[in-house]
């Protein structure tokens, strides 16, 4: 496909061109902390028994391998093996738009704007593992519409094996199977997530068990955190004299900075809620409409987007879920708002100092999180059930429009 003859290249070069990208020596973010639990792997430690691991067991089927390439290379190692996980997501983007008959424009446009993300994002894209899950759940997305339906749904349980968030994308694709296939194939669906994504997690859980559920009630159990929307309000309101922001720094299992009191606690809770509601909606909006491929896509970029946008913990490389997922779904305003929100990720992701100091940073920080909170609303927006007179405009469309 010339669309993606034309993009990798682009994508490697993007990857190269920030601070600490693709074939430079300065590190950023947790590869340190990968290259330590492998180290402690390989000399015969078990995870999650003999050291604290802070992330899913599927996570490690990339903090691995790089160690092949010896200790000093380690990082070196690791960006390309991120970078190669961005590559295949950018086909595979390209490959979902065939299959949904998108015009070559969109292809093309889709593609190139999966290519360039790197810049924008920085070298957050290849210092962290997140292109993996991002990579396991585009596709999923991919193997769903060409029909391989209990195949997707295992690459989804080991997507969410590596990193929980690709779990959000099951209802719209259990409602997929359901109404294209039968209830009993989507039953085998859902047996076929849970049992890859057991058989991930399993062998973790027997020899380590206290050491696996404490990982996960780590993670569950951390406060409202620094860069999440709700603690930046909180911050913005410090900032205006309107309310006295105090941070904690937990160093003690997941390491975090949450802020501490009643209300941020109060709105930690708000904001789970609101998660919750949000992947539903991307479920009954989806239910309500019609099953095709597009609103498909378009239910999981919601999901998604929901998900990241009321999040009580959230960090810059999550932002890298979204990049598979909005070029996808055929708006400008969805795209140009990724885009301005990976942008803002970078302004102030060199100045981390400043945001948990309570510093004039912060505000691009809630300026990120409000973009994405936008965001989930356009996706909302277009998922909604259209009325009749929006179909029947539709339908008059060609159909690679209207894929």
């Amino acid at each position: 496909m010339l669309a993606c003859l034309v993009g990798i290249p682009v994508f490697v070069a993007a990857c190269a061109a920030p601070d600490g990208g693709l074939f430079r020596a300065a590190r950023f973010r947790d590869v340190h902390l990968y290259q330590r639990y492998t180290q402690l792997l390989l000399h015969g430690h078990l995870p999650y028994r003999d050291f604290f691991l802070e992330y899913p067991p599927g996570a490690l089927a990339v903090f691995i391998p790089p160690a092949a390439a010896t200790s000093a290379h380690y990082n070196a190692a690791f960006k390309v093996l991120m970078a190669l996980c961005g590559a295949a997501s950018l086909v595979l983007v390209a490959l979902v738009l065939t299959r949904l008959r998108a015009p070559a424009v969109r292809l093309w446009a889709a593609v190139l704007l999966v290519a360039v993300s790197p810049i924008a994002l920085g070298p957050i894209s290849l210092n962290t593992y997140d292109a993996w899950p991002s990579l396991l759940t585009i596709a999923a997305v991919a193997l769903l519409l060409a029909g391989w339906t209990r195949t997707a749904c295992a690459v989804l349980g080991v997507a969410f094996a590596a990193k929980v968030y690709p779990v959000v994308l099951l209802p719209p694709v259990l409602i997929w199977t359901w109404r294209l296939r039968g209830k009993r194939s989507a039953f085998e669906s859902l047996l076929a997530f849970a049992a890859v994504a057991i058989v991930v997690v399993i062998p973790f859980l027997v020899l380590a068990p206290h050491g696996l559920l404490e990982s996960f009630r780590a993670q569950a159990a951390r406060g409202l955190q620094i860069e999440s929307l709700g603690a930046q309000l909180l911050v913005a309101s410090h900032h205006l004299g309107w309310y006295s922001v105090t941070v904690a720094h937990h160093t003690r299992g997941a390491v975090t900075y949450d802020l501490r009191g009643s209300l941020p606690r109060a709105l930690g809770a708000v904001s789970s809620a609101l998660q919750v509601c949000a992947v539903a909606a991307a479920a009954w909006f989806y239910a309500r409409g019609r099953a095709d491929g597009l609103r498909f896509v378009t239910a999981c970029a919601v999901a998604v987007s929901g998900f990241l946008a009321f999040s009580r913990f959230f960090s810059p490389q999550y932002l890298v879920w979204l990049v598979p997922l909005v070029p996808l779904i055929p708006s400008s305003a969805a795209w140009a708002v990724l885009a301005a929100s990976l942008v803002l990720d970078q302004v102030w992701f060199f100045h981390y100092h400043s945001v948990v100091s309570l510093g004039g940073r912060s505000w691009f920080v809630l300026s990120r999180d409000l973009l994405v909170v936008v965001l989930f609303a356009l996706l909302l927006r277009r998922s909604a059930p259209e009325d009749e007179h929006a179909v029947l405009l539709e339908d008059e469309l060609p159909l690679g429009v209207r894929a």
